[in-house]
């Protein structure tokens, strides 16, 4: 087996193993080798290093493992490498903070009271306007079947996720 780390043509690197490079090689020529961020079939080898072991220090002795204390806990395993966003992610997380940023211009901010100013206003208790703000599933439900058009809104991910 051969594990080749590849590049698609929009730069995204990714590795695969393949049985020969002669595989390689044809699987990529029939479109069956595709990046896994934004599946492009453009994939093409990347330049690497390979990994050859030194002969010229002799052989090494196994390193001793430290002993541990017997009350400590294995540290947990570290997580997997995953990809994080491709071109598309992006773009609808930059639409959905566009939304966010309209609704806050244009919108009153209501809170938890979502529910009973969207009924006020709804009923004509109180003057139109747009409102947002926050409601439970059974406020959801209430306004639902009293025929109050409304969207919930998709959350703004952190920068961080």
């Amino acid at each position: 087996m051969i594990r080749y780390t590849l590049i698609c043509d929009d730069a995204h690197e990714f590795e695969s193993w393949f049985s020969t490079s002669a595989s390689f090689e044809d699987q990529a020529r029939r479109g069956l080798v595709t990046c896994p961020f934004c599946g492009s079939a453009k994939v093409e080898r990347a330049i690497m290093a390979p990994n050859v072991a030194r002969t010229d220090l002799g052989p090494r002795a196994p390193e001793p493992m430290a002993e541990a204390a017997p009350s400590a806990p294995a540290p947990p395993p570290s997580p997997a490498p995953m990809a994080l966003m491709g071109k598309q992610e992006i773009a609808f997380r930059e639409m959905v903070a566009s939304l966010h940023a309209h609704i806050r211009e244009n919108a009153e901010h209501v809170g938890e009271r979502f529910a009973e100013e969207a009924l006020k206003i709804h009923h004509g208790e109180t003057e139109a306007r747009a409102i947002y703000g926050e409601a439970t599933p059974d406020d959801a439900r209430m306004l639902h079947e009293e025929g109050v058009e409304f969207l919930p809104l998709p959350r703004l991910p952190s920068s961080g996720n």
